[in-house]
């Protein structure tokens, strides 16, 4: 079968299309052909070598999330799992594959007319956003940093439903208009100029990077700044002066994976998501669908922040799809 794997850390250059056996599932796992495989920023982040020190080595084959059918099962898993459209979740990587294993904890089945491109733009990221912003109170005022993305989008869909006021950071007025569409009601520049309100109780951050010092400064008192990626890299590493600096202010700051969630209470979230998003009652936002073989392409749009929601390689051929989805 096709995969694309890592040949060597750096530019999206380093991706390669290669042949690899069919794999067999082991206990506790499903195969699954792919219909749809999500590209992430963390996809990036590991393709460009900045997670190396994590133990990811080149050759190593990127993905996290994919749809499709179950087309056998190991040991001691339900057969009837054979022949369902599903979500799953490979790990931290195996996805960028035309049949991808994932551990049966980590499937889901998809509810009836939902697409699996829809899904794997909102699957994964939906988790994230659910939980990063689970402090979050009626009225509260929040920012959401590089909303652009899906995790961003996300949380902007849910954080309307609840604060007062949902400020976003974005590249553009276009995607500020698109954001307001989906619920922010103040748009920003990526610094965090250009208005909105004067402090925040929840800021969820995509990016960290060298600017993220002076976004603990917008926190009104006891504000909390999450911190659920990283796609503009490190944050200095003396950020937590600023904390120190405004002691009295009670402030926090947090990261956030969804490892930490157990597994049954991310399952639920996600299921409810899904099933909101075939009702309509979310939206999932797919910049553009590309073949399997074209997976350099989509991170290259990545690096270059072209995109606006998620990327989704699929393996069969498949329908162009407008980027105002």
């Amino acid at each position: 079968m096709k995969a694309v794997e890592i040949r060597s850390f750096g530019d999206p250059d380093g991706l390669a299309v290669v042949d690899v056996p069919v794999p067999a599932p082991g206990r506790g796992q499903v195969l699954i052909t792919t219909e749809a495989i999500g590209v992430s920023g963390a996809d990036t982040l590991i393709r460009s070598g900045a997670l190396a020190a994590y133990g990811f080595t080149e050759g190593h084959i990127p993905g996290g999330e994919v749809a499709g059918t179950v087309t056998a099962v190991g040991e001691d898993v339900d057969s009837a799992w054979v022949g369902q459209r599903v979500w799953a979740s490979p790990g931290t990587g195996g996805g960028y594959v035309e049949q991808a294993l994932a551990p049966a904890g980590e499937v889901l089945a998809l509810p009836a007319g939902l697409s699996a491109v829809d899904a794997v733009a909102l699957g994964s990221s939906g988790v994230v956003a659910h939980f990063g912003l689970s402090t979050l109170e009626s009225g509260d005022a929040v920012l959401v940093r590089g909303a652009s993305g899906s995790i961003g989008i996300m949380a902007v869909q849910l954080a309307s439903r609840i604060a007062g006021a949902v400020a976003v950071t974005t590249s553009s007025a276009e995607r500020g208009d698109r954001l307001r569409d989906l619920g922010a009601t103040h748009v920003l520049d990526r610094s965090g100029e250009g208005g909105g309100p004067d402090g925040y109780d929840l800021i969820l951050d995509v990016v960290a990077g060298a600017d993220l010092p002076s976004f603990l400064r917008r926190l009104n008192p006891n504000g909390r700044l999450v911190v659920v990626g990283a796609v503009g890299g490190q944050p200095p590493a003396d950020f937590g002066t600023e904390i120190m600096a405004a002691f009295r202010k009670s402030l926090s700051f947090a990261t956030f994976s969804a490892d930490t969630v157990p597994a049954a209470e991310r399952a639920s979230v996600r299921a409810a998501q899904l099933t909101a998003a075939a009702n309509g009652e979310l939206r999932a936002v797919v910049h553009d669908v590309l073949p399997l073989a074209q997976a350099a392409s989509a991170h290259r749009r990545m690096d270059a922040g072209e995109v606006f929601g998620r990327i989704v390689l699929t393996p069969q051929p498949h329908r162009a799809r407008s980027t105002a989805s």
